[in-house]
């Protein structure tokens, strides 16, 4: 049974880190960011992060994002289909984006028994670890049934937690309908995502940015034993990196620990100094 039998299509909010791909059957297919009269792929390369990040503060207008079109999709379908029996579709969620939209008008281009189209009701890492042990799983099976069932239960399992140095573009973004009453700049709090059920939710507010570290450590370990960490940040890799090692007790056995940049059509919501975990369960397998 050929490798190749089931391929991965989705799009770049998944954060999927790219030294990952080429030993994976997954293709990213980027998201834009529009800013400066441009629209830029988000891609890490016509778009790099660093240089993202430095600039947003100062970009005006506010900068936007923007799925892929259905025609981009086709061509990354073109790309794979002569060499797989099943595409899966992932996407993010529909509450946050139109992902799930372009790539199903894209996907009717293909007979209904090739292709599966699945929402993964989050961002970032939380729709990364679906896409990564997705495609571990159809390596290892070639079964559809069995990679759909994996990550369908990586997705009940995992969730994204994501400290913020301030709700501002959060605000500026209008993707969130609960950070716009301003509460958050007037006080001077740090909030604390919480990204699960396919939406973006308040898990806490602290005044200090380490007070709101010291959540996301005592968070983590509620998930403990840990079968994948994801530690993702902006712009503050040193702080990405001592946060690991503060997590070091609980880090899953195996290199199952990534730290990685969060991708620009994700981080323009979350803005500079943002930094969280995206920790899976060993309990997702049982």
């Amino acid at each position: 049974m050929s490798t190749e039998r089931i391929h991965i299509i989705a799009d770049s909010t998944s954060d999927i880190p790219p030294e990952l791909l080429p030993n994976l059957p997954i293709t990213v297919v980027p998201t834009f960011v529009n800013f400066a009269g441009n629209s830029f792929p988000d891609d890490n390369v016509q778009l790099d992060r660093q240089g993202f990040y430095q600039q947003l503060p100062a970009l005006r207008p506010f900068p936007t994002t923007a799925a892929a079109s259905p025609g981009m999709i086709e061509d990354a379908i073109k790309a794979v289909a002569d060499r797989c029996d099943h595409i899966i579709f992932l996407a993010q969620s529909t509450k946050l984006g139109s992902c799930y939209t372009q790539m199903r008008l894209a996907a009717s281009s293909l007979p209904p028994d090739r292709y599966t189209l699945v929402d993964s009701q989050q961002i970032a890492m939380g729709f990364g670890w679906q896409a990564i042990i997705g495609a571990e799983t159809a390596l290892e099976t070639g079964s559809v049934e069995a990679t759909l069932d994996a990550m369908a239960r990586v997705r009940k399992a995992v969730r994204v937690y994501c400290a913020l140095n301030t709700l501002e573009y959060l605000q500026r973004g209008g993707r969130v309908g609960w950070a716009q009453a301003g509460i958050g700049t007037l006080l001077q709090i740090k909030p604390i995502l919480l990204v699960e059920d396919g939406e973006v939710k308040s898990h806490a507010k602290v005044r200090t940015f380490s007070r709101a570290l010291e959540e996301i450590v005592r968070v983590a370990h509620e998930y403990a034993p840990l079968d994948r960490l994801a530690i993702i940040y902006t712009t503050d890799a040193e702080a990405a990196n001592a946060l690991r090692d503060r997590l070091q007790d609980i880090l899953p056995a195996g290199g199952r620990t990534i730290v990685t940049r969060i991708t620009p059509s994700i981080g323009v919501h979350a803005g500079p100094g943002a930094l969280g975990i995206v920790p899976l369960s060993a309990a997702w397998k049982n």
